[in-house]
C-alpha cells in the first residue's frame, strides 16, 4: 500500500510563494492536481520516477516548479506568483504502472489527503 502525506498548504496574499511537499512511502512517478470549489480536478504538474522529466499545465508554467528528492521519497511543487485563481485543494497522487507522470488524473493509483492552498487579493 501506498502512502502519501502532503504538507505546505496555507493561505497567502497574491504575489506569494508557498512549497507544497508530498511524502511518499517508495519512490515512484508523481503528479500533483487541484480541484478548486464547483470544479473538476485538474493537472497541475507531474515528474517522472527518477526527476529528469517534468510537465506542466499552461495555467502554471514558469510559476510552479515540481521537483523530488528521492533520497527522502518526497515530491515538492515550488509555487511563485501565487493568484487568486490559484486557490484550490491540492493533491499529489502517485503511478505505480508508469515511469513518467502523467497529466490524466486516472493514470494514477494512489492520491493524498489533500491540502488546502487559499490566495488572497
Amino acid at each position: 500500500q501506498v502512502q502519501l502525506v502532503e504538507s505546505g498548504g496555507g493561505l497567502v496574499q497574491a504575489g506569494d510563494s508557498l512549497r507544497l511537499s508530498c511524502a511518499a512511502s517508495g519512490r515512484y512517478a508523481m503528479g500533483w492536481f487541484r480541484q478548486a470549489p464547483g470544479k473538476e480536478r485538474e493537472f497541475v504538474a507531474a515528474i517522472s520516477r527518477s526527476g529528469g522529466l517534468t510537465n506542466y499545465a499552461d495555467s502554471v508554467k514558469g510559476r510552479f516548479t515540481i521537483s523530488r528528492d528521492n533520497a527522502k521519497n518526497t515530491v515538492y511543487l515550488q509555487m511563485n506568483s501565487l493568484k487568486p485563481e490559484d486557490t484550490a485543494v491540492y493533491y499529489c497522487a502517485a503511478t505505480t504502472r508508469r515511469q513518467v507522470g502523467s497529466e490524466t488524473s486516472r493514470e494514477y493509483d494512489y492520491w493524498g489527503q489533500g491540502t488546502q492552498v487559499t490566495v488572497s487579493s
